[in-house]
């Protein structure tokens, strides 16, 4: 566990997505949960030497599987987007692990996770909510793009951003349930004057710099340009499989990683392009 400023602390050892925690007299704000009973165990105990008061609140950052299948373990009060409360409303109530192959980071987890129940939000809302505790102001809002119900937690007076999925370091990001225009506009929002002096700081990799960020921008820019031109040519959702290489070609990827990334970006294309380019195809 890393401190980035006085009270608010990160880690990100554990499979699945980074881990925050802002700690006052009150109790803990925590930022996402990792998918793994275990791990949510052993982050919960590590916090008990930051003290602090008895309440407990955690802001899930969207309804992406990584950061919701362990939200049960964390047994604390919960603070989402609605969109990332409806659509974990509409799964089953156990979580069980899928036919298919997203590239998601719960899937490499030895021993699987089918079984485990699926918890609702007990806190939502639209555009923007925000926690006073001590001196520190928590400010949530609405970010879509990566998905629908992807937000960020800003700390004003500290100058620190959780962005969650919006931007990925050196690998590729999940387009399943993205909208990139939306994505493209909240990326512009993290490269504007506001945000200039801000640490930000990624869900699946911690600190980010604006060299991640600009690469991320532009590699959004390149997947959805060369959507475009396939749409154009009305062909079916399988063709983008030959978009995948070429844009997996932009991220220095371990040999190990190779195969979930490839998984990933191929599960991404497919679903994205047969929602938005493909009518009578959309899932």
């Amino acid at each position: 566990m890393d401190s980035i400023s006085k009270n608010v602390f990160i880690d990100t050892q554990y499979t699945g997505v980074t881990l925050g925690v802002i700690s006052h007299s009150q109790g803990l704000i925590h930022i996402d949960a990792p998918p793994s009973p275990e791990d949510g165990r052993s982050w919960r105990a590590s916090l008990m030497g930051l003290g602090g008061g008895p309440d407990r609140i955690l802001v899930t950052l969207d309804s992406h599987p990584d950061r919701t299948i362990g939200l049960r373990v964390m047994e604390c009060s919960i603070i989402a987007h609605e969109e990332t409360t409806n659509i974990i409303r509409n799964r089953p109530n156990i979580f069980k692990a899928q036919s298919h192959e997203t590239g998601a980071n719960w899937e490499t987890i030895s021993g699987g996770l089918t079984g485990i129940r699926w918890v609702k939000p007990e806190t939502t809302f639209t555009h923007s909510i925000s926690l006073q505790w001590d001196d520190t102001l928590v400010q949530i809002e609405s970010h879509p793009g990566p998905n629908p119900g992807a937000i960020w937690v800003v700390l004003p007076n500290e100058k620190i951003v959780f962005v969650g999925d919006a931007v990925l370091k050196n690998k590729p990001p999940f387009l399943a349930k993205a909208d990139l225009t939306a994505w493209l506009e909240t990326l512009n929002t993290l490269q504007s004057k506001p945000y200039r002096d801000y640490k930000v700081i990624g869900g699946r990799d911690g600190s980010i710099t604006t060299g991640v960020i600009e690469h991320q921008l532009e590699f959004i820019k390149d997947a959805q340009k060369r959507m475009d031109k396939i749409s154009k040519r009305k062909q079916k959702p399988g063709v983008v499989e030959t978009l995948v290489q070429p844009l997996l070609s932009q991220f220095k990827i371990p040999a190990i990683r190779r195969k979930l990334y490839t998984q990933r970006l191929t599960y991404g294309l497919h679903h994205y392009y047969a929602y938005h380019y493909y009518p009578g195809h959309k899932n």
